[in-house]
């Protein structure tokens, strides 16, 4: 949503000589237009917001730096026709080297040497990431609840359709006729045991020291097993990371089904074809004051899962996570759903960023 106000060019104070000087001391991200919308000036916010240097970019246009929405950009001209000030919340800015922002932003005119606008940055990642762990939370806790009492409907009569096909079997004559006793008996045995994948999500954690390597390297070795022609796997791993505490079993289970299910992707194209080659990239790294479900921990383990595939569905894209949900032909869908409760158990996330040629799934796990 977005707001305009009335009001005339803001003046600037000078500092050392410098025109524009005094923005440096400012927390938040200023940038400097001139009619031509070519950058003018960066505080210090703004290059390390951005990720650019004002020596090397100022004088450039926004929109060769910057992948700037639609609206925005129509905001911009319509301060400069008409001197208004503008408002935007949750706008997206794409960088150069492809990260997405989420920000608010304010524009306003100014009068200032080679400027007319004067756009003001606020990173809002934090806030839509806290959100979005409350409704997965919230999301996860619905799912089981409904899983729970759906598999103890299905089970009883389950076992008692298996049951009733081996007395069948037995009572049988003709061998021929037991072919279709052995589909309903194997056909059951099917069902029971995604019953038994649907349910493994609440079996007791059994926590205990664990190196995420060893982990990693358990995945790396099953993954080149299962696609020995079509698939390399690259670590990037930051050796000094300390062990985490945590479930063995659970962890390898996580990394496996999404590594597993970027393996699948990069194989199997949209259109079909069959992927000659692809790379998925293990990287671990250290994430310092992090928070994760409200809480504020020092020292957070990532893991990042890349893979170079055609990426994620956009039709599913905000549903991934749930039970049954699969992107593939033949897919249980439920990889991605225990990815995430073994995860949450850990007091961890998990996002997910996608576009063709590039996806990243990203864990992050407190550390001790």
């Amino acid at each position: 949503m977005s707001s305009r106000h009335g009001g005339s060019g803001k003046r600037i104070p000078e500092s050392s000589g410098n025109p524009f000087g005094g923005l440096d001391l400012l927390s938040s991200a200023v940038v400097l237009l001139d009619e031509r919308l070519a950058i003018r000036y960066l505080n210090p916010a703004a290059e390390n917001l951005l990720a650019i240097s004002n020596k090397v970019f100022a004088g450039c246009p926004l929109g060769g730096v910057i992948e700037c929405p639609p609206k925005l950009l129509a905001a911009l001209h319509s301060v400069l026709d008409h001197g208004w000030g503008y408002t935007g919340q949750s706008i997206e800015l794409r960088l150069a080297g492809g990260d997405v922002l989420q920000l608010n932003c304010t524009v306003n005119p100014v009068d200032a040497p080679e400027a007319r606008l004067l756009v003001e940055l606020w990173l809002i990642d934090q806030q839509l990431r806290a959100t979005r762990e409350e409704r997965l939370v919230e999301q996860q806790h619905a799912n089981r609840e409904l899983i729970r009492n759906l598999v103890h409907e299905i089970k009883n009569p389950l076992g008692g359709i298996r049951g009733a096909a081996q007395l069948l079997e037995h009572e049988l004559n003709n061998p021929g006729l037991r072919e279709y006793t052995q589909v309903i008996i194997k056909e059951a045995d099917r069902l029971q045991d995604l019953m038994r994948r649907l349910l493994s999500p609440h079996r007791p954690m059994q926590p205990g020291p664990v190196n995420i390597h060893e982990i990693l390297e358990r995945v790396r070795s099953l993954l080149t097993a299962e696609f020995p022609t079509t698939l390399s796997v690259r670590r990037d791993y930051d050796t000094s990371l300390p062990e985490l505490v945590g479930d063995r079993e659970q962890l390898i289970q996580v990394f496996l089904n999404i590594a597993r299910n970027a393996a699948q992707a990069i194989r199997r194209q949209p259109d079909g074809s069959v992927s000659a080659q692809g790379q998925i990239t293990l990287r671990t790294r250290a994430a310092r004051q992090v928070t994760l479900f409200k809480r504020r921990h020092r020292l957070a383990l990532e893991v990042q899962v890349l893979d170079d595939g055609p990426g994620i569905p956009d039709d599913i894209r905000e549903r991934m996570f749930y039970p049954l949900v699969s992107g593939r032909a033949g897919g249980s869908g439920l990889g991605l759903t225990l990815a995430q409760s073994f995860v949450q158990q850990h007091q961890g996330t998990i996002d997910c960023e996608s576009r063709p040629g590039h996806t990243c799934f990203t864990i992050r796990l407190p550390l001790a």
